[in-house]
């Protein structure tokens, strides 16, 4: 007599998991090192003036230093005294607004002190500048002065490299943008409670949407949520997501899609849809905690035509991230340099607006020769190289879902263990899944019968891809207009008939993707088949 076997949890409760410092709390505590260690000159990376003054008052509070600030309009402010007052009282005549008399004035004063000079990257162009902060470095070691320069982009000369220490100034981290979020909503309810409409899974995602933001482009769409329509509820998330838009457009680089794809129109793909169904909960409060890791990306295999793209409009919509679009065509430019540099800053881009959905179309062709770089001075090798190191580094919450219809053109690197969560193959539509197609189409263009039979079409069908059967309901709807009458499925019959399907023309390299896939990849469609090779694809003769 045989007994069940219950399976066990590993462990009744998740560990307790370690407080691990915020970025910016990380980033705070380095800085303070840094001084204490007496480093003469920090080049701050930021775009929030606002935000880096609180950061730097709380360090001179720390250590009980004068904050003396500096821009080429006001001239150098005394803004804390060492006791931790805070002054603004001018600290030199009025006329100190030259880059060159304010680092004079810091190299022969006596006291102690912080010194953060605004917007400071272009008098790096100076030659004399550059002497003048050679010099400065030179006498600030050994005393209790130190130089920060803040600035919105990198413009560091080869000649001061050793003297400064670079720092790159965290966005705002989900706890202050829920901190912000928490204060507009004790505000707003203080004035109507019926305007908050919102739980608490709901404010934990409205304020995960706004992650990338600075604090005041926070504050301003989180207000205009407010504004709009005098209440706050879960579908402001789209407001939020609208203004990440806007960094993208500056970008210049990547794209940003405004997607309205769903999951149920997309026909089959059921193994891919259930696990990005598992993979999007790591998305969830909690999910960290429990000890899930950020979800890297999945690579989509097989023909043109299969749903790939689709699938990546679809899963931004279903995990109410942005969907961001990745052109190769845009990294490459003709300046030495300027391809790596457009790829590190497009990625960047992509990772100061996480959590979001980078989608890379037809991927074999953006990384052609990228394992060789013959024929371009190893361009193309050193954009790969990047593009890989960042896949496997990545620790921000960018899913990419890349697309490719080539299988033999992608370089056997990327394929490792690391890179993707997983390889998913889509082949083409069984006759179940291409009935699934048609009838999905058929609903958009308001023909959504579901007692017609659609048997004749599906016969009619056999190896077109989801594209195809798209393209055969509009080509029966033309038929049925020109006669002046309502669609029949003699029309779509008749449309298919007349299109000749890429795998006919795509048969060579339809077999070799299939075999390649066989062993390597999942199926995305097919139930899991033990017999036939486990979960992996397994469809290997083309008809």
């Amino acid at each position: 007599m045989s007994s069940e076997v219950k399976p066990q949890p590993v462990q009744s409760a998740p560990p307790p998991i370690k407080k691990v410092p915020s970025p910016i709390q990380h980033t705070l505590d380095q800085i303070d090192i840094l001084i204490r260690a007496r480093y003469p000159i920090l080049y701050l990376l930021t775009h929030e003036e606002a935000r880096l003054e609180n950061l730097v008052e709380d360090i001179a509070r720390r250590q009980g230093k004068q904050l003396f600030i500096w821009s080429g309009t006001e001239g150098l402010i005394k803004h804390l005294e060492a006791g931790g007052t805070r002054v603004a009282v001018r600290s030199a005549t009025p006329e100190m607004t030259d880059p060159n008399d304010v680092l004079r004035h810091i190299a022969t004063q006596n006291t102690g002190g912080l010194f953060l000079l605004k917007d400071f990257h272009p008098f790096l162009e100076d030659p004399l500048i550059i002497r003048r902060l050679r010099d400065v470095a030179q006498k600030l070691k050994g005393t209790y002065k130190s130089l920060l320069l803040s600035s919105p982009r990198l413009n560091l000369p080869i000649e001061l490299e050793k003297e400064i220490t670079l720092i790159d100034i965290p966005l705002p981290d989900l706890s202050e943008l829920s901190d912000l979020l928490k204060s507009l909503c004790q505000v707003v309810g203080t004035k109507d409670r019926q305007a908050l409409q919102i739980t608490q899974r709901d404010f934990h995602d409205l304020a995960r949407a706004a992650l990338g933001l600075t604090l005041t482009e926070a504050e301003n769409a989180f207000s205009k949520a407010v504004v709009s329509d005098s209440k706050l509820t879960r579908n402001d998330i789209q407001i939020v997501l609208a203004e990440k838009q806007q960094i993208i457009r500056k970008s210049g680089i990547l794209d940003f899609h405004q997607s309205d794809a769903t999951l149920g129109e997309v026909g089959g793909l059921h193994n891919l849809k259930q696990w990005l169904k598992i993979r999007g909960k790591a998305f969830q409060q909690g999910a960290e905690e429990f000890g899930l890791p950020s979800p890297k990306g999945v690579l989509l295999l097989g023909a043109p035509g299969c749903g790939k793209s689709l699938m990546a409009k679809a899963v931004a919509q279903a995990w109410q991230l942005p969907l961001l679009r990745l052109d190769f065509g845009r990294i490459f430019s003709g300046l030495v340099g300027s391809s790596e540099e457009n790829m590190r800053r497009a990625l960047k881009v992509a990772e100061g607006i996480a959590p979001a959905v980078l989608w890379i179309d037809e991927l074999e062709k953006g990384l052609a020769g990228g394992t060789s770089g013959q024929g371009d001075s190893g361009v193309s090798a050193r954009v790969f190289g990047t593009f890989l190191s960042w896949m496997q580094e990545k620790s921000s919450t960018v899913f990419v879902v890349a697309t490719a219809n080539r299988i033999d053109m992608l370089p056997p690197e990327l394929m490792r263990r690391g890179r993707f969560d997983e390889i998913f193959f889509l082949d083409l539509p069984r006759p179940a899944v291409r009935e699934e197609i048609v009838r999905i189409h058929l609903a958009k263009k308001k023909r959504g019968n579901a007692n017609v039979d659609l048997k004749p079409l599906i016969a009619a069908t056999e190896g077109f891809s989801g594209a195809e059967l798209e393209h055969c309901v509009m080509e029966g709807l033309f038929l049925a207009f020109d006669a002046g009458r309502d669609l029949t499925v003699a029309d779509l019959v008749l449309a298919a008939q007349k299109t000749v399907p890429l795998s006919v023309t795509y048969v060579e390299e339809l077999r070799r993707s299939r075999e390649w896939a066989s062993k390597r990849a999942r199926s995305a469609d097919e139930e899991d088949a033990p017999a036939q090779g486990g979960n992996r694809a397994s469809r290997l003769e083309v008809k």
